[in-house]
């Protein structure tokens, strides 16, 4: 076998956890509440008048639910295959696999597919669910296999990249970063060449069919994407050859440069030194540094705790930055508004700053999973730091290192507002409401941290949790656009909607530090941020950025406040008096 026992291991063990069968439960469960909701707020609101109807709800609900799924696929299987490897090394066990006779095409491809066992799990069970969409009609049994090839296809090749950085790279952060950042890059490089070929030569359609979510939007309407076609066939077999040709690249370099990176230069073998070689050696050290009175804010800036290279992640952010900026000019200032509200600079601006909140997100729950990896917690907590300078000196670490990637949509916002595309109002209230949710971001980080033991469930946790708000506020506007009524009358059938989306936020904030602040946050936040959608689509600017203000800023004092006053709580140990 290519893959191995590693591939064999996970497939005996992940069904033995309650998790599978709960991840099985929920994700069928999360696609019938936004069937049954969307159902409720088209036809509740307007009687249905002929079959054509049902048709275009089915087609509508068909598109959405893939267009929902590709994206979970894409950042399941990036953050899942990176932070799998991650984990061996901060655990110092990717050493012992090396010293076994395991193959190199073991050790890569083997721990990419186990890795994805969850997500080809959840492609899997979404295929009837599918399937029963049909009866509604306006789809196709061709668009549905199409479509599920296509999500196999994009997480083989997300997979392979996360894998690919993961045993490059030995931090955490800069594996996920890199894993992330590279992905839109790549979206953006495909794009481009794609734009400056042209439909005409024969490399253009195959580098734009490298991009999965385009490839997405011909599989749902194959009429507007073969236009010169007097019957056009729903089909994405050339990009899923491509997706299919560039993994196997993809694993076939890390196969060869797997035992070349690993071990890496900074894991030292201690050997006996001569009393000369220890002369020598300590000559050679360098003169000790002055420290802050604050050595661990000292340490998160002055040192290089999170790598050499981190300048590489703010490189590439910037150069994701161009290709917005070439985006925005190709589009023109006549360029259709996406959902009807956004313009091509509003678009841009809001992908710049969901890359921000991840990248600082990452940021800060991997400096915790890492001093608790690192073996470096514990000596922490046994010195005079108290709880009050640790929280603050790692967040002041947290948005120092990121500084550049958090400045960057601040100009962007800036250059609209002298640009005249922005009033005076709007560019505050986007200013403060931007730096509100970089707090809330690192803040989640570090409570993700203290409350998950287990390194790989705190990051999914953390960057779960930001993802599924960003693409629960995509699904809102989505549906309150398509359905063109008042907001007070879709308001009830978004209950059940909203109500499972507060319960699992407050699974995720409360499950093992429980607080009676955090579950009030639970369970306002997403009724708040319904209504700072629905003011946004009106035109209003002060309840978003009041709404904004007072969810986020709130919850993000509810983190803060348990994690600077029962920090060793938090981490599950007892509070001790010092003598």
């Amino acid at each position: 076998m290519i893959a191995g026992p590693l591939l064999h291991r996970q497939l005996l063990t992940t069904p033995r956890s309650l998790q599978h069968y709960l991840l099985r439960i929920g994700f069928v469960a999360g696609i019938c509440v936004l069937l049954w909701t969307a159902a409720h707020n088209t036809f509740g609101l307007k009687p249905i008048r002929n079959i054509g109807d049902i048709a275009r709800f089915g087609s509508f609900m068909f598109g959405l639910i893939c267009s929902v799924q590709l994206a979970v696929v894409t950042a399941a299987s990036l953050l899942l295959s990176a932070g799998s490897v991650a984990q061996e090394k901060d655990r110092r066990t990717l050493i012992m696999l090396l010293m076994t006779d395991l193959r190199s095409s073991e050790l890569v491809i083997g721990k990419a597919l186990a890795s994805l066992v969850s997500v080809f799990t959840l492609i899997a069970i979404s295929a009837p669910v599918l399937v029963a969409l049909t009866m509604l009609g306006g789809i196709s049994l061709d668009q549905i296999l199409w479509f599920e090839l296509l999500c196999v296809a994009t997480a083989i090749v997300a997979a392979a990249w996360g894998t690919l950085v993961a045993y490059w790279r030995d931090k955490t952060f800069q594996t996920l970063a890199i894993t992330v950042l590279g992905a839109g890059l790549f979206v953006g490089v495909v794009e481009t060449l794609g734009a400056l070929l042209g439909e005409a030569s024969g490399i253009g359609p195959w580098l734009a069919g490298l991009n999965p979510f385009r490839t997405l939007g011909q599989l749902l309407d194959p009429l507007a994407a073969h236009t010169q076609v007097a019957v056009p066939v729903a089909t994405a077999m050339s990009s899923c050859v491509g997706l299919f040709v560039l993994a196997i690249a993809l694993f076939g370099f890390t196969c060869w440069k797997v035992r070349i990176w690993n071990p890496s230069r900074n894991v030292h073998i201690q050997v006996e030194e001569s009393p000369t070689d220890a002369e020598t050696s300590v000559s050679a050290v360098r003169s000790a540094r002055d420290v802050w009175e604050r050595p661990l804010l000292w340490r998160e800036v002055c040192t290089e705790a999170y790598g050499r290279r981190v300048g590489v992640i703010k490189a590439a952010y910037y150069v994701f930055l161009v290709f917005c900026m070439l985006w925005v000019a190709r589009a023109g200032s006549d360029a259709e508004l996406l959902l009807g509200s956004l313009t091509p600079a509003g678009v841009a601006f809001v992908g710049l700053s969901l890359f921000a909140l991840l990248l600082v997100n990452a940021q800060s729950v991997t400096s915790m999973t890492s001093e608790r990896d690192g073996q470096t917690l514990e000596l922490l907590l046994v010195t005079e730091v108290s709880a009050k300078e640790f929280i603050f000196s790692k967040l002041g670490g947290i948005l120092f290192n990121t500084k550049e990637v958090i400045a960057v949509p601040l100009l962007f916002a800036l250059s609209l507002f002298l640009r005249g595309a922005m009033t005076t109002e709007s560019f505050l209230f986007t200013v403060l409401g931007y730096l509100t949710l970089v707090c809330f971001a690192a803040m989640l980080g570090l409570h993700s941290g203290l409350s998950y033991s287990n390194s790989r469930s705190a990051i999914m946790n953390s960057l779960g949790t930001m993802f599924f708000l960003f693409v629960g506020i995509f699904v809102c506007i989505v549906l309150i656009v398509e359905a063109r009524a008042s907001y007070e009358m879709q308001f009830a059938p978004f209950l059940v909607f909203i109500g499972g989306g507060s319960l699992a936020l407050w699974l995720g904030l409360t499950r093992h530090n429980p607080s009676t602040a955090l579950t009030i946050c639970a369970f306002s936040l997403p009724f708040l941020t319904f209504y700072a959608i629905a003011s946004f689509l009106l035109g209003h600017s002060m309840p978003v950025f009041i709404s904004v203000l007072a969810t986020y800023g709130f919850t993000t004092v509810a983190m803060l406040v348990p994690a600077i006053s029962s920090f060793d709580i938090a981490l599950g140990r007892s509070s001790l008096d010092r003598g």
